[in-house]
């Protein structure tokens, strides 16, 4: 089949779908049941589609009871306060040690009775550490977006 033959039976299909729903302007419904009449593979689908939506009507999704969506709305709330919660104590945290870090390096550079090259150690020190955490962050963050096995309970 080609691709413009391809492109029409497509937009048939379009038409079969909007005219379930009840949104095929006149002309256009006219234009599919000469198509239909033509075509018994297309009048085949579209039979299909006519007696699902038919049986579709018959079932009726049933309401949760009052205590699932109370339980929902809990779940809802307890995740919005524990993460207002983190946030706050990240941020608390970080303030914190942002400081402590600042007054360390402040007093270090203060001292003047510590030899240099114990003073170029400690920082050196320091920021490997920092660049490994951020490291470990980093790789934890990126393989947990893309882990393909995350949703297997083990």
């Amino acid at each position: 089949m080609n691709s413009h033959a391809q492109k029409n039976r497509e937009q048939v299909r379009h038409w079969m779908m909007a005219a379930l729903d009840g949104e095929l302007a006149q002309r256009e419904r006219s234009q599919l049941d000469r198509i239909l009449q033509a075509d018994p593979e297309l009048q085949s689908e579209w039979e299909r589609l006519s007696r699902t939506k038919e049986m579709m009507k018959m079932f009726e999704a049933r309401k949760p009871p009052p205590e699932v969506w109370q339980d929902y709305w809990q779940t809802v709330y307890n995740r919005v306060e524990r993460g207002i919660g983190w946030i706050l104590f990240s941020v608390g945290l970080i303030v914190l040690c942002g400081y402590g870090l600042w007054q360390a390096v402040d007093g270090l550079l203060a001292d003047t009775q510590m030899p240099s090259f114990l003073k170029a150690a400690l920082f050196a020190m320091g920021l490997g550490a920092i660049i490994l955490a951020l490291s470990v962050i980093r790789e934890k963050l990126f393989t947990r977006r893309r882990d393909p096995y995350k949703e297997i309970e083990r």
